[in-house]
């Protein structure tokens, strides 16, 4: 099966679960990014990977107008239904691949893309595709899970996919900004955000059985995992990380 089919299919059958997620709903992220990018009415955005539609969401009342697009019709689903719920107007869904965006060049003001790009077959293509449809002068914000540096980069990615085969690879924080500035943007600010994680929940977000479920707290017996995780003694929390990234495209 190929990887965007292993996303189609986990995100479809799961994809009711990413409403009232705590850390896609509500994390810290979320209101930073805002912060950070302090959205103007004029604006045109496309929220790249919406999922349930989170980031579009929470910008639209700031916005002109959001597209949100994603790659599983399931989670546009939710998007809908959500902003229906919400009186949100201004907020239209489309299917679309992070890397082949169906949009013109110079369309958009902001393109945002939250907790997704670790499902991506391309991170490159991603942010080439990001860059074209940008107008001059457009904003790039980007938050993802990241990897750590050195020897725990590879058990930490292996512990996400084994928790959701569908994952691809963590970036570090640093590859990151390379990939932004290798496609020509401009990195404003960066930074990361420790995100407190409830295992039960983490795991039956994805439906995880018990035996993997077991497998992956074992691996929280690895030191340098366990130093970037940060489990507490019953494991029954840890914590994840996220990167934070804003980029700018030259005038």
């Amino acid at each position: 099966m190929s990887q965007k089919s292993l996303v189609q299919s986990q995100f479809g059958t799961h994809a009711a679960n990413y409403v009232a997620s705590r850390s896609h709903a509500t994390g810290a992220s979320l209101a930073r990014m805002i912060e950070l990018l302090q959205p103007r009415k004029d604006w045109r955005v496309l929220d790249v990977a919406t999922g349930a539609g989170h980031m579009a969401l929470t910008l639209a009342p700031l916005v002109h107008e959001v597209i949100a697009s994603d790659l599983t019709p399931q989670m546009l689903e939710q998007t809908r239904t959500l902003a229906v719920d919400r009186g949100i107007t201004n907020l239209a869904v489309e299917q679309a691949e992070a890397e082949s965006l169906p949009f013109g060049d110079a369309s958009f003001d902001l393109v945002t893309c939250r907790l997704a790009a670790h499902h991506f077959d391309d991170v490159i293509r991603f942010v080439s595709e990001v860059f074209r449809v940008l107008k001059p002068g457009g904003v790039f914000g980007l938050v993802d899970n990241v990897s750590p540096e050195g020897v725990a980069n590879a058990a930490y990615n292996a512990f996400e996919k084994l928790r959701d085969p569908s994952h691809g690879y963590c970036l570090t924080l640093n590859e990151w900004k390379s990939a932004i500035t290798q496609q020509g943007f401009q990195v404003r600010h960066s930074e990361t955000i420790e995100k407190p994680m409830d295992f039960e929940a983490w795991t039956e977000q994805m439906s995880v059985t018990a035996p993997v479920r077991a497998e992956l707290r074992a691996m929280f017996g690895a030191p340098a995992l366990a130093a970037y995780l940060k489990p507490d003694a019953d494991a029954t929390e840890f914590v994840l990380t996220e990167g934070l990234v804003i980029a700018d495209k030259p005038k």
